[in-house]
């Protein structure tokens, strides 16, 4: 197992920690379960589509929270009814109820998901506050000084 000293990285950075301790978090974490598989994909400069293969999950079976900075995606199979009986000789396609979440970056918010052809695609912006976005400072010359010129510069000529 590796480890990694972030030590430095926090004596020179600062408004990082979240950034850090999420890094902290994954290292000592577990590999996630591998189901469902998944794909993250850029559709635009700000803009990611997260889709899952949900095949044999309909829409009522499966749900989507977006809770801070966390997205968490949930199914169940709803229960057979007793009186449907069945024999499967082979069954490849996993029914099982999971669950997965996703560490979302800060002003990422979901816009919409859907499901199709066995595929749950959810889509992701960012969307950076007008106040948090960067901006060009004009540089000016320097302001007249009061004492050169000005009222009570000519009040005193004056007397």
């Amino acid at each position: 197992m590796r480890t990694f000293d972030l030590s430095p990285l926090y004596r020179s950075t600062i408004g990082f920690d979240r950034l850090f301790s999420l890094l902290d978090q994954s290292v000592g974490a577990e590999t996630p379960a591998a189901y469902p598989p998944y794909n993250i994909e850029r559709t635009g400069e700000n803009a990611y589509r997260l889709t899952l293969a949900v095949a044999g999950f309909g829409e009522t079976e499966l749900s989507i929270e977006s809770r801070e900075n966390a997205l968490t995606i949930k199914g169940a199979k709803e229960a057979q009814p007793e009186n449907e009986a069945r024999e499967l000789l082979y069954q490849g396609i996993a029914g099982r109820a999971f669950e997965r979440r996703f560490q979302l970056a800060d002003h990422v918010q979901v816009t919409g998901a859907r499901l199709e052809n066995g595929l749950l695609h959810v889509d992701l912006v960012r969307e950076i506050p007008e106040a948090q976005r960067p901006r060009q400072i004009p540089i000016g010359k320097a302001a007249p000084r009061a004492t050169d010129s000005g009222p009570r510069a000519m009040d005193s000529k004056a007397a």
